[in-house]
């Protein structure tokens, strides 16, 4: 209760101070819950709290995310998906290797490939490769009327390797050498087999390439069909003959050479 104070007769009124003083050790506390309440809402509430501030760094801070560990590079798995900088000595070590294999691998091809190419074009595509001149001399005979009287339809005349009994084995290369004697002259020579319906001849060709010259030349070219006489359709020593036997003159009815 208030105590009213009397001083010499007067009644004093309590001031303010006191009365709220007084007020607050009186009244009950009812806007703030009690110590023991507080700790325990801030206990309740602190795990989502750090949790929540925990998911905001790892989702914001860059370089947070737990990086895999990748696989060791060696020459068998190598890609080429690491990065040099990434790579330790070893695995630098088993990436030249293998880039040096495969540089070498690709040479090797290159190589072989224009080994091959070399070979094709001697010996089929090049102007002077045996097979160009079995082809022509193959025409020759087509269209010879004295082959074509002895053979038949030039049409119907095929060209073969040995003779044999085989017919599946007709296909086989066509005979054939080239040498070199001591004057640098190059020597080719070709032997096959033709057949036409009238019967079967064997050809034999002799080619030379002068020391210096680009083209051969031939020295003979006949045909030999069994029971017959031998037909030429090139022949040098013939040719050399006729020649000079046109080089001479005639005069007063005498033949000058």
């Amino acid at each position: 209760m208030m105590n009213r104070v009397t001083v010499s007769g007067l009644r004093l009124r309590p001031s303010s101070t006191a009365v709220t003083a007084t007020a607050t050790t009186t009244t009950p506390n009812t806007a703030h819950p009690p110590l023991r309440i507080q700790q325990q809402l801030a206990r309740s509430t602190r795990p989502s709290t750090l949790s929540y501030a925990s998911h905001r760094r790892y989702a914001t801070k860059p370089g947070s995310a737990p990086e895999s560990r990748r696989r060791a590079v060696t020459p068998f798995n190598d890609t080429g998906n690491v990065p040099w900088t990434e790579l330790s000595a070893a695995e630098k070590t088993g990436r030249a290797a293998q880039q040096t294999f495969n540089f070498g691998m690709v040479i090797v091809g290159v190589v072989l490939t224009g080994g091959v190419g070399y070979v094709l074009y001697s010996e089929v595509f090049a102007p002077d490769s045996k097979t160009t001149y079995f082809n022509r001399a193959v025409n020759r005979i087509k269209t010879d009327p004295r082959c074509l009287e002895l053979l038949g339809d030039g049409k119907k005349i095929t060209a073969f390797g040995e003779e044999t009994h085989n017919k599946w084995r007709r296909a086989r290369p066509i005979a054939s050498t080239i040498t070199k004697d001591g004057q640098g002259n190059e020597h080719m020579m070709i032997q096959f087999n033709v057949q036409g319906p009238k019967g079967t001849g064997r050809v034999g060709m002799h080619l030379v390439k002068r020391a210096g010259h680009g083209e051969y030349e031939y020295k003979y070219f006949f045909v030999d069909v069994r029971g017959h006489q031998r037909i030429y359709l090139e022949n040098a020593d013939t040719s050399r003959a006729k020649d000079g036997e046109n080089k001479g003159f005639r005069m007063f009815g005498v033949k000058w050479t």
